[in-house]
């Protein structure tokens, strides 16, 4: 049986830096405040005609290098966004054409923050089945373009930056399991108001992001909890048997409930959120690869990434690093 393993990781964040301090500029916060409920000190911020695609372009070359591999012999791409640089082409296009990877199958999946999840579970299926052997998987966001930056109650949270990994066919399982869901049911507690087909404007604020927040916690708490249940029951294993939590960096009240529900000490869950703030698709990627190149997590590691975003979507990974 063919099973996947990555093989390398890589991110990249843009230069600027937009502390809590600045944004007591902006908007009616403290950086006390924004602290203690998100975890969140500072985050990196797009420059002016820096793009997704550049992002992760950054990303994608830095887990090539790690892998010890030609971005050329990449032979399929999933990029995980929900802030693509074009209605089309899309980004995985776009980023193949960089690479030099020319007639790769490549594409994009919005999924928003569970993006990377859902594109890291299809890469894992394509490796499976014997038709990649270098599959790079991408999480990539520019949020700062549609965030209100007059909305405090979302303009703290949101950031840029890209994360990526690459994987190939291994005897043995590193990719043990991936679960994804979805429900639309509460489509109007975290959205992005205007698109293509509905229409742009319709008198709210062009493109940008609307979060009911404390509704959208208390849904995400349940809903990661059920799926760390779900990723540790299907493959038989109790939560003494994880080594390292991966979550999406969103808040860090989430992770803090994920952590408790996992009997995991904070020190055995990687936490970038202070750092990096939300960054969507590209959170959990970008945190990896933060925890892979400071020695952290180790070969042979067994490791639970989840996700939680807009839909809702959510998703969830047992990896053996």
């Amino acid at each position: 049986m063919i099973h996947s393993r990555i093989v390398g990781t890589g991110s990249h964040l843009p230069e600027k830096i937009l502390t809590n301090f600045d944004l007591e500029k902006m908007v009616d916060t403290t950086d006390e405040w924004i602290r203690t409920r998100t975890g969140i000190e500072r985050r990196h911020i797009a420059a002016d005609g820096e793009t997704t695609v550049d992002l992760a372009e950054h990303a994608a070359r830095r887990a090539c290098e790690a892998a010890g591999i030609k971005p050329t012999d990449v032979d399929f791409i999933a990029f995980g966004t929900t802030t693509p640089d074009l209605v089309f082409p899309n980004c995985g296009t776009l980023l193949q054409e960089r690479l030099g990877c020319r007639g790769v199958p490549a594409f994009s999946v919005e999924t928003a923050c569970a993006g990377f999840m859902y594109a890291l579970s299809i890469a894992d299926k394509y490796v499976r089945c014997g038709d990649s052997k270098r599959a790079l998987v991408v999480g990539a966001e520019t949020l700062s373009r549609i965030t209100d930056w007059s909305d405090r109650s979302t303009a703290i949270l949101f950031a840029d930056g890209a994360g990526a990994v690459v994987l190939a066919p291994s005897e043995e399982a590193g990719i043990v399991s991936t679960h994804l869901h979805s429900d639309g049911f509460y489509k109007d507690l975290l959205y992005c108001g205007s698109g293509v087909s509905k229409g742009f404007g319709e008198g709210k604020p062009l493109l940008s992001i609307s979060m009911a927040g404390s509704e959208v916690f208390k849904v995400a708490v349940t809903t990661l909890g059920k799926a760390v249940d779900e990723a540790l029951g299907v493959n038989g294993l109790g939560r003494g048997d994880i080594d390292w939590l991966v979550p999406h960096q969103a808040n860090i009240r989430i992770i803090q409930a994920m952590a408790r529900k996992l009997d995991l000490p904070l020190e055995r869950v990687v936490i970038t959120v202070q750092d990096h703030g939300n960054t969507s698709a590209a959170s959990v990627p970008m945190a990896l690869d933060v925890a892979v190149r400071d020695g952290r997590i180790k070969r042979g590691d067994l490791l639970l990434l989840e996700a939680f975003g807009g839909g809702f979507t959510w998703g969830s990974a047992l990896i053996r690093y």
